[in-house]
């Protein structure tokens, strides 16, 4: 669980209702089911319309890694490839057949399959680095949802005004209940920006960063089937991945 994450989420509506409140205003005042109905399904139904159903699927799929982070544990990868080269080294590159077929990710279970079958250090390469390009690009895509939902909320909030604005005039010949329709206009352009720059952006850039762990993951996994094939010993292996343990000494937010 991303403990920041969710205290951000905390922090950043409790300083508007609080700033709110110290105003003078009501926060009930802040809740409008129309323009959250508005706001909220006018941007949904914009993305779906620019967006492909796989893509949207992706997107749905890895919403949670927002909050919870995938676990990308280096320290226990580069002891799992370690036992990966010490078990060829004195069997054979067959003996990690049971591997492949059983590892539980599959751009690891691909690597060592590839090398079970014997391909050569550059095909193998060759290979997982074109599936580490797509992987990324789908997963990157599947984020840039967020990042357009951020696009289109505050335009879509802005509508919701005007439209609110239009049956507020209604009310023209009542200046009482013309002043509260307009309040309430404007309650879905707070909607549009708020959703916006406080959900839809960060959840964008958070999934970004996760994206990119993940992919980190994956080219240490990479790194060491290929330096397997070449047959390079645990020790050199070890040496060769302790750079993704600097690089990001602790890939799972506690």
């Amino acid at each position: 669980m991303d403990k920041l994450s969710i205290l951000g989420l905390f922090i950043a509506l409790g300083a508007i209702a609080i700033g709110y409140s110290l105003e003078g205003g009501v926060v009930s005042a802040l809740f409008n089911g129309p323009a959250l109905i508005i706001v909220v399904g006018g941007t949904l139904g914009a993305v779906m319309l620019q967006t492909s159903s796989s893509t949207f699927k992706k997107m749905l799929k890895i919403s949670h890694w927002v909050f919870i982070s995938p676990k990308h544990d280096v320290d226990e990868a580069i002891e799992q490839v370690k036992q990966w080269s010490h078990k060829a080294r004195q069997e054979g590159y067959l003996a990690l057949e049971n591997e492949a077929l059983t590892h539980p990710d599959p751009y690891a279970a691909k690597g060592l399959s590839l090398l079970v079958d014997g391909c050569s250090e550059q095909k193998l390469r060759d290979t997982l680095e074109i599936d580490l390009l797509l992987e990324r690009d789908r997963l990157l895509e599947a984020g840039r949802v967020y990042e357009a939902m951020g696009g289109y909320s505050p335009t879509i909030g802005i509508l919701g005004a005007v439209l609110g604005l239009i049956q507020a005039m209604s009310f023209i010949t009542d200046p009482q209940k013309l002043g509260a329709g307009v309040a309430t206009a404007f309650i879905a352009t707070i909607y549009g920006v708020g959703l916006a720059n406080l959900l839809f952006l960060p959840m964008a850039n958070k999934l970004k960063q996760r994206v990119e762990q993940k992919m980190l993951y994956h080219e240490l996994l990479a790194e060491g089937v290929i330096a397997i094939s070449l047959g390079e010993s645990p020790v050199n292996i070890e040496l060769k991945l302790e750079a993704y343990r600097v690089e990001r000494p602790n890939l799972v937010d506690k």
